[in-house]
């Protein structure tokens, strides 16, 4: 099962985000973890290397997990860690080799074009001290199908 780590970075009512070119949508830093590799020390490395920034103190806020589903059969599945950080150092790359990074202010994130799971993450854990933790169930042209989300919060 594949293990992926990203962090939500909060500086100044902008969060930190990156286009990814494949689909148009955007995402927040963050990536495959490797073997044996805890998963702060991933998200603090993938977070670098997407976007030459050395994240501090990040906080776990989220544990999910994606299932990717066609004809009713699992054909994919992998796990997600959210953090969430205010503080940083270093310079931010102009060009990152894994899309268009731009700081979009809060109220602006959840009307970007996203993984329609990742509007329920965005939306609990800007909005709560809560950890949170969920599934959710995608078609293999990521359409959702379902999500459970514990605690749950209304979109």
């Amino acid at each position: 099962m594949q293990r992926v780590a990203n962090c939500i970075l909060l500086k100044d009512n902008h969060i930190l985000m990156l286009k990814k070119p494949r689909r148009g949508w955007y995402v927040v830093p963050g990536g495959k973890m490797e073997a044996g590799e805890n998963i702060k020390d991933s998200v603090v490395r993938e977070f670098n290397e997407e976007t030459g920034l050395r994240i501090k103190d990040p906080e776990l806020k989220g544990s999910f997990t994606f299932i990717m589903k066609e004809d009713d059969q699992t054909v994919q599945e992998w796990m997600m860690f959210t953090f969430y950080t205010t503080d940083y150092q270093g310079e931010l790359l102009e060009v990152s080799e894994e899309g268009q990074l731009e700081w979009v202010a809060v109220e602006d994130v959840l009307t970007k074009p996203m993984a329609e799971g990742d509007r329920y993450i965005f939306n609990h854990i800007l909005a709560s001290e809560e950890q949170v933790y969920g599934t959710f169930v995608y078609t293999t042209d990521f359409q959702l199908i379902d999500q459970d989300l514990d605690p749950s919060r209304p979109m």
